[in-house]
């Protein structure tokens, strides 16, 4: 009796890991997804054209395959209930494909893990579009290394500048921010940064913010031509 149980527990179990290995087939929830999946859009740029968002991670993952995901920072984070306190952990990542597109999310979760799975695609729904260029005054080369024009942008305490630079300079920022204009393509800048520097969030999302303002000035730019 105790091995015919410990068979069946095994037998069980087999299923178990059989079924988690089983692919899950995409039933797309949005009017977006479902263009996706039937091949009428075929890239990311067409949905940022008719300004709707992405709400299925799914889409991200089948018009941008390349993409690179990295956890800028875990911490620990408190809330304060009526019963006790509430401890969870924030995970702040970044997602890019270091060809012109970048994203920033947060996840929490009581563990890690999960926090940046969550992380993961909340960064995957808020992707945009980074039109990269040659805007330094030194370098002629009309090649898309650095960014058009000097952005700035704030997050708290933080405020972050970002200004073109030549070819050979490379990234001249602290890690965090190296982090996301690595994700998003930029090769040579500068950058200047001022304010509470250590907080990891509040620097991110400010270079996330200043790289969005490009994202705007393209769509506005689009828009005239259309009119």
């Amino acid at each position: 009796m105790y091995n015919k149980g410990k068979r069946d527990n095994r037998r069980e179990r087999r299923d178990f890991d059989r079924r988690e290995e089983e692919p899950v087939v995409w039933d797309p929830k949005t009017r977006v997804g479902q263009q996706v999946k039937s091949g009428q859009i075929i890239s990311v740029e067409q949905i940022f054209a008719t300004g709707k968002p992405i709400k299925e991670t799914e889409i991200v993952d089948a018009l941008l395959p390349d993409l690179e995901d990295r956890v800028l920072e875990i911490a620990s984070v408190q809330r304060m209930t009526k019963n006790n306190r509430k401890q969870k952990y924030r995970a702040t990542v970044v997602v890019g494909d270091k060809n012109g597109h970048i994203g920033l999310g947060v996840g929490k979760d009581v563990e890690a893990k999960p926090a940046i799975d969550t992380g993961i695609r909340d960064a995957k729904k808020h992707i945009i579009s980074v039109n990269l260029g040659c805007g330094s005054q030194e370098c002629n080369c009309n090649a898309p290394h650095s960014l058009p024009l000097r952005l700035s942008a704030k997050c708290g305490s933080a405020h972050v500048i970002l200004k073109p630079a030549p070819k050979g300079v490379g990234i001249v920022a602290s890690d965090t921010v190296r982090a996301v204009l690595e994700l998003a393509g930029v090769k040579d800048i500068w950058t200047y940064s001022r304010g509470r520097t250590r907080d990891v969030y509040n620097m991110s999302m400010a270079t996330y913010l200043a790289l969005g303002k490009l994202y705007e000035l393209k769509n506005i730019e689009a828009m005239k031509k259309q009119a």
